[in-house]
Order: C-alpha cells, then structure tokens, then sequence
C-alpha cells in the first residue's frame, strides 16, 4: 500500500540531483513535505474512523444481544502481558450500568478507559488521556455520557435547589456547573439536556483547550467526539 504520495520525478531527474548531491536537500527544503504531511493526515483519519465503526459495531451486537468478543481468555492474557494498543480511549461515567468494554462489545486491550462519575474533565483523567494518545497512539477519544446520569441530576437538583453538594462530591458541581448553566434554557427534561450538554462540553474542551491532545487534533492524527449511552436501550449515539 502506499502511504505517502510525492511529486512525481522522472527518473533522469532523480539521477541528475542525486549527481549533484541535493536530493538530500531538496528533501529537508520541504520539497515533499506537504504531500507527506497530507498523506499521514489522511492515514491518520482513516484510522479514526475505523475505530469508531469498530465501537459502533459492538454497540450493535451488543444491543441485540449477540455479543462476539472472545478476547477476554488467559491466551489473550498471556499476549497483553508484552504491551497494549488500545485502538480507542473512552472517557466515560463510572456508573456500574454503562461499562464501555461490554457495552462496545470489546476484549481485554482494546480500550483506554478513563472513567469518572459525570465523565467530567480532572487532572488524573486528562493525564491519562494524554498518555493513550501520545504514547499508545490511540487514534480515537470518546466522551461517553449517559441518559440519568447521577452526578448530573445531582448537579441540576442542587442548582434548582440550592442547596450546595456535600463536601467529598462538591468537584461535581465544580465541573458540570458550566455545561448545565448552557442548557438551563433548552426545553425538555432538564436532566437529560444537562447530561447532552456534559458531553459536548467536555468533547470541546478536550478539544480545543487542552495543549496535548489539541495538538494531536489539529494535526489531524485524533479525533474527539461525544457519545450518549441510553440506559433503556443500550443503544450508544454520536451527539458531538
């Protein structure tokens, strides 16, 4: 297969600069470097993209109950042990219902899973995020919410309320605060409009105001995008 598509030179030509000893320089001028650069982008984005179709897929079998992973046995175990290549990282709610391996359908090493209860944006998670991506290379982020979503009903009710969080859960509302303040004028449920508004806001931050994976995004070699679990389903939808 081939990757990278160059100017094409004729061979007299290759030979004639390779006689003068420039072919290096013409090189490290940047003579290729746009059709290199586009060429990896667009591996890079196909990568992407599989990785989505891959989680969406599972997500099917899943919901009809015809789930296929078998990598989940000791043969398995035994491979993982020399290292991992998680093809997606998934920052998803910590809540027992909505686990991303089974819900996706994926085998031991398939997914980086970040997990917290609101799939809200703290230092531990972004830092292993960052790692996923920059050293594991995985080409995918998902922030996956979910409908009824416990630590955002507790945000909206203490918001309607005011009456403040306890202590040791406060950074809930620290983090979600801002994403249900966008939603408060959406008609509906306002729950569900808080935990939508979750998702798309942490997607855009991790999209445009976080140095590492920014940089990775706009290069065009990860892409970040939300997802939405319905817990009376099981059906996983791309919202962001």
């Amino acid at each position: 297969m081939e990757i990278y598509k160059v100017r094409e030179i004729s061979r007299r030509n290759v030979l004639i600069l390779l006689g003068a000893g420039t072919l290096s320089a013409s090189l490290g001028s940047g003579l290729f470097s746009s059709e290199m650069v586009s060429a990896k982008e667009s591996v890079a984005s196909t990568a992407s993209d599989k990785a989505l179709k891959r989680l969406l897929e599972g997500n099917k079998r899943y919901v009809a109950g015809k789930l296929l992973n078998s990598e989940r046995n000791p043969s398995r175990i035994h491979d993982l042990a020399k290292g991992q290549q998680p093809f997606a990282v998934v920052l998803a709610c910590s809540d027992s219902r909505v686990p991303p391996e089974i819900v996706f359908d994926q085998g031991l090493g398939d997914l980086f899973t970040v997990r917290v209860a609101g799939n809200f944006l703290e230092p531990g998670g972004l830092a292993s995020i960052d790692y996923a991506v920059e050293h594991l290379k995985s080409p995918l982020v998902l922030v996956l919410g979910h409908r009824r979503c416990g630590a955002v009903t507790a945000v909206v009710e203490s918001i309607q309320t005011g009456k403040a969080l306890p202590d040791d859960i406060s950074k809930f509302s620290e983090a979600i605060a801002p994403a249900i303040e966008s939603a408060k004028k959406q008609l509906g449920d306002a729950v569900d409009n808080a935990v939508r508004a979750n998702i798309k806001y942490v997607t855009n931050e991790l999209k445009t105001s976080q140095p590492v994976l920014a940089e990775f995004v706009k290069k065009g070699q990860v892409k970040v995008l939300g997802a939405y679990y319905n817990l009376d389903t099981g059906d996983v939808q791309v919202i962001a």
